[in-house]
């Protein structure tokens, strides 16, 4: 690929990784606005066309009574209520079909013109399936609240959709540092890969349990810091048999286990900071390094606000903060393991 081409794939990549980013802080939006649940219906093609008529309007909020979070939680809405919240949802259904047009005609613009090298087609044709599983996966969280007896998402299924978009963000974002960030690579492989992906796989992890908090208020189980409910440790949490069911449906576990590993990547990433420190004398390098420490410095104390603040309502706005820092933090992360690969 000439230089030029390889600038305006890129700059497409960068652009849908943007894309992906604004999507996943919708998704926050529309969680904590509770408008998850207000379409009932899945129209992949129609469906970018809201409701055009009070005749629709209605349709579509007789759909959302039939489902428990209306019948137990907001049984009082009106319709005027019911359209507020049908917003969010719409928008970001809406922004997900924006994302698929942002790379599918680019991408045959690309193709066209043969400015793609044949070894990244396989690469994107991978990035098209990972939006369309994506938007399956999405789906399928929807529809698990569509019932007469749940009044949200599942908290797992949640958990899948997010991690999958961080996924998806991560491997966009690889693709574009190959065709732009190459030349920065460190010529000899430093011995902090290891820790680096390390670092990478508990916050992964951390993530996972990060949607888990957020789907199943665990906040609210222990709204206190640095103790949890004035114990260090979660009641008879040594005498616990530590199961999956544990794992994932003990608001108190799950919300020491976050806690636990925010503090082991805090750890983690200091020792990779100390062991970068060569990495001073290219001044580019530098900023890469200096991210993590900074990130996971303010995504603690996001985390530790919003879990204090999340009797009021102006959580919200911390904990969107937070999920926005996490992934400023996945990435930070991702590029430094790209540095210290060998060239290629």
């Amino acid at each position: 690929m000439k230089d030029n081409a390889k600038r305006a794939v890129a700059i497409w990549l960068y652009f849908g990784a943007f894309c992906i980013m604004v999507q996943i802080l919708l998704g926050g939006i529309t969680r904590l606005s509770g408008s998850g649940l207000s379409i009932t219906e899945w129209k992949p093609l129609m469906g970018f066309l809201p409701p055009l008529n009070e005749v629709e309007w209605q349709h579509s909020f007789d759909q959302y009574k039939k489902i428990a979070q209306f019948q137990l939680v907001n049984a009082h809405f009106s319709l005027e209520d019911y359209k507020s919240i049908f917003f969010w949802e719409w928008f970001h259904r809406n922004w997900a079909r924006f994302i698929g047009i942002a790379f599918i005609l680019p991408f045959g613009y690309f193709l066209f013109k043969r400015k793609i090298d044949q070894k990244l087609i396989l690469p994107i044709f991978i990035l098209f399936l990972l939006g369309l599983l994506q938007a399956v996966i999405g789906w399928l969280m929807v529809k698990s609240g569509l019932n007469d007896t749940d009044i949200s998402v599942s908290h797992i299924r949640l958990a899948i959709h997010f991690i999958s978009a961080i996924i998806l963000l991560g491997y966009t974002l690889w693709l574009a540092f190959k065709l732009s960030l190459d030349h920065l690579k460190m010529r000899h492989r430093l011995q902090f890969s290891k820790l680096n992906t390390i670092i990478l796989v508990l916050l992964f992890l951390q993530l996972i349990y990060g949607a888990m908090m957020a789907g199943t208020h665990a906040a609210l189980a222990a709204p206190t810091w640095p103790d949890i409910n004035g114990s260090i440790l979660p009641p008879n949490l040594l005498g616990q048999v530590f199961s999956i069911h544990q794992l994932t449906e003990n608001l108190l576990m799950i919300q020491f286990v976050h806690r636990f590993l925010a503090y082991t990547i805090c750890l983690l990433i200091l020792l990779m900071y100390i062991r970068t420190s060569s990495w001073k004398i290219n001044k580019y390098l530098a900023y890469v390094r200096i991210a993590p420490p900074l990130l996971v410095l303010i995504q603690i104390i996001s985390g530790i606000a919003a879990l204090i603040h999340s009797l009021n309502g102006d959580y919200k706005s911390y904990a969107l903060f937070h999920q926005f820092i996490g992934m400023l933090l996945t990435i930070s992360l991702l590029l430094l393991l790209f540095l210290n690969q060998k060239k290629t």
